[in-house]
């Protein structure tokens, strides 16, 4: 009993002699009031507390609670509490210019203080090591705060039963994180505050995901592997959701629910209402109905404002007489097809058609504006997007309201050369509509599948013998492709919930950009294909598992070739998150350190694919762009890929002279080029087919002589759609 004691008395006086500060009373902001000195208070974008003097408003509010609020509160909501709440707000208001509307935020911060001050006088004073309760004397540091029958009534109550299976619970929830926190006492706003200034970025905030992940960075500055697969994921559902989903990008990630009242990965004082994010009941038919009203009047006055500035230029040309036009010498006389833009607010594809170039011509019996040309729009890519000229005479404003029909466009805004995709009319490849109900979804893809995989395998088998018993500098004969697998994928896909907003996954093995995940896929992914547009990253990355699964590791080529995701390595996260690029880069490298190996990395420039293969082992950068550029017109891809290699040269400890520890080596390869907008995707993927096709790790400045040629045809392009459409089609995607 007497060795029990002693021990108890010694864990008392352990306990207090951890503690050597004293009580915080904040006697710096008390002083500076009394000399007239008011502390100014800053807020983030998501109204959460910054520096300056957001610490010390954290800390003097912790000390005003521990005076003002006994510790045997259970309830913070409890009305008896209000005089209280008050004095706390008029201190604060004393010592802190602040707003009235920032009290609801002082408030809870006080009551998860007051909650925080109550745990840690429960852990320090009344357990031991192994989390049993020690009956302790009120500690004397405390008694200028804590009465004596205060102490004993908080006592009583944490040896409730109730109290002790919920605080088990809590403790054992608490005990293991998956991904723990490791920033300390740093909250999530004012680390979201520190990255914003180290990387001077003019954003007022940034992703939770991103937040998330630095906050699980400790002093060794390197994120856990499972820390890296959750932010990746992330990345990929960023570019397949919709800004307006309610449910957070995070949330999905970690597959856990998101719960009422705050916002995962953005810390304590971020709520849905103050990110603004729509939840709760649809609006009512009222609302609808004010929403319409209201978008008709500025769609109206839209329409007058462009009437008004069109007037101008329109005039009566009943009098054939009087017209002037004659057609532009920068686009071929006649009628061809072509593919629509605009500029503002930004430079894009919005529609496709044929353009009408004949001297003379008339626009409903109108002459046309002054630099413009008559077209005719067959199809819109981007249905609402609004006419440059709108039509009188079919009350048409947007792209999908001119579809067949006659509208004015401007000359520098037309692109000729692209052939509007028609129906096949082949009785081999079309699939007759009245069939469609007695032809099963699956017998289809069952026939397709097995005819499919027998001609791939054997074209695949045979692609290296076909391509190095070719000795001539001659481009390799090819056999023209149809559109036969396009067409069905089609079909497929018209059976499927995907056109109305559905989406599917393809899976990717960590074999392939180092960390598994699923790629989801949408329409929009497959209308890219279908109808020519330029390509994303999502019809990248699954053709890119084509490639691994067909063309690489059948061939043992996994062992000489490598990817690097472009939803990671890209001109915009360069820009904005260099160092999460370099570490995966450099992760990846590391990871196949020992054996001479080929990466490629499909690169985004915000607008354009270009192709990076690097050979990190002999610090060589092979540079493929199909519009012509070197590495010098993006400076800070260069920049990253040459610091990344040397990091990779240090890691390996290889020694190097003072004059060649700058000998990366950049060659830019003379490899074929686009004649259009569209194709930079899809010569950016065949770059990667020729390469893997010849197994070789070294790319000739001059490209390789057995594909050799100034630019893909249509047919080569066609080849890489059909490639991708069977792939789809054999993986079941639409099923």
């Amino acid at each position: 009993m007497a060795d029990d004691q002693h021990e108890e008395v010694s864990k008392k006086v352990s306990a207090e002699e951890e503690i050597r500060r004293g009580i915080t009373v904040m006697r710096r902001v008390v002083q500076g009031r009394s000399r007239g000195i008011i502390l100014d208070v800053y807020w983030s974008n998501q109204g959460q507390l910054i520096e300056p003097n957001g610490h010390t408003l954290t800390s003097f509010i912790g000390a005003l609670v521990r005076n003002e609020i006994p510790i045997t509160c259970d309830d913070w909501r409890n009305k008896e509490l209000n005089e209280s709440k008050e004095k706390i707000w008029s201190e604060i208001k004393r010592c802190f210019n602040i707003e009235e509307e920032r009290r609801g935020f002082c408030m809870k911060l006080a009551g998860k203080l007051l909650r925080g001050f109550q745990t840690f006088l429960s852990s320090k004073f009344l357990k031991d090591a192994d989390g049993n309760f020690v009956d302790a004397e009120l500690p004397k540091k405390y008694e200028s705060l804590i009465s004596a029958e205060e102490w004993e009534a908080f006592k009583s109550k944490r040896q409730d039963p109730v109290f002790q299976r919920i605080s088990a619970t809590n403790r054992e929830r608490a005990s293991s994180p998956a991904y723990p926190y490791r920033k300390g006492r740093v909250g999530y706003g004012r680390l979201e505050q520190s990255m914003l200034q180290k990387e001077e970025s003019s954003e007022t905030s940034l992703p939770a995901h991103v937040l998330w992940k630095e906050a699980r960075v400790g002093k060794s500055g390197v994120p856990q592997e499972e820390v890296l697969h959750v932010y990746q994921k992330c990345e990929e559902l960023s570019q397949s959701l919709s800004p307006d989903d309610t449910k957070g990008i995070l949330s999905r990630a970690l597959d856990v629910p998101e719960y009422s009242g705050r916002v995962r990965g953005k810390g304590f004082g971020v709520t849905p209402t103050s990110l603004s994010i729509k939840k709760g009941k649809a609006p009512s038919n009222r609302e609808l109905h004010a929403r319409l009203e209201a978008m008709q009047a500025e769609l109206d006055a839209l329409r007058r404002e462009r009437e008004a500035s069109a007037s101008t230029v329109y005039r009566d040309a009943s009098d054939k007489d009087s017209i002037n036009c004659t057609f532009q010498p920068n686009i071929l006389e006649g009628i061809s097809h072509c593919q629509l833009y605009l500029s503002s607010p930004y430079y894009r594809m919005v529609g496709k058609g044929k353009v009408h170039n004949v001297s003379g011509v008339l626009l409903h019996t109108r002459e046309l504006p002054a630099g413009c040309l008559k077209v005719s729009v067959d199809i819109a890519v981007e249905p609402n997007a609004a006419l440059p000229y709108p039509s009188d005479d079919s009350d048409a404003t947007t792209v999908h309201e001119a579809v067949g029909s006659f509208v004015a466009w401007p000359t520098n805004l037309i692109c000729v050369g692209y052939e509007t995709p028609t129906k096949s009319k082949s009785k081999d490849n079309a699939i007759p509509r009245h069939t469609e109900s007695t032809v099963s979804r699956k017998e289809l893809q069952e026939n397709e599948v097995s005819n499919a995989s027998a001609q791939q395998k054997k074209e695949v088998s045979n692609a290296s013998a076909r391509v190095k018993s070719s000795g001539a500098k001659k481009t390799v004969a090819r056999k023209k492709p149809t559109t036969k697998y396009r067409s069905c994928l089609r079909t497929f896909l018209e059976m499927t919930d995907i056109p109305t907003g559905g989406v599917r996954t393809v899976h990717m093995e960590v074999g392939i950009f180092g960390f598994d995940y699923d790629q989801m896929i949408g329409n929009e992914d497959f209308m890219q294909v279908f109808s020519h547009e330029e390509i994303g990253v999502t019809v990248v990355n699954t053709y890119i598992r084509f490639l691994y699964d067909n063309l690489m590791r059948p061939n043992g080529l996994d062992v000489s070739f490598g990817f690097l995701a472009p939803a990671t390595v890209n001109l915009g996260l360069i820009l904005s998150r260099p160092d999460t690029v370099t570490e995966y880069v450099l992760r990846i490298l590391m990871d196949n350190k020992d054996a001479e190996k080929l990466f490629f990395i499909p690169f985004n420039t915000g607008g354009h694919w270009l192709l990076l293969a690097i050979n990190p082992i002999r610090e060589i950068v092979y540079y493929l762009d199909s519009l012509g550029n070197d590495w010098t017109t993006y400076p800070d891809m260069k920049v990253l890929i040459d610091t990344v290699l040397q990091a990779f040269r240090a890691q390996r400890d290889i020694q190097t002279s003072r004059r060649g520890a700058n000998s990366i080596t950049w060659i830019k390869v003379g490899c074929p080029q686009q004649r259009n907008q569209i194709d930079c995707g899809y010569f950016m993927l065949r770059f990667m087919r020729d390469t893997l096709a010849l197994g070789r790790l070294k790319i000739p400045t001059d490209y390789f002589d057995e594909f050799k040629c100034a630019f893909y045809t249509k047919d080569q392009v066609d080849e890489i759609k059909e490639e991708w459409c069977q792939f789809m089609i054999k993986l079941n995607v639409c099923s």
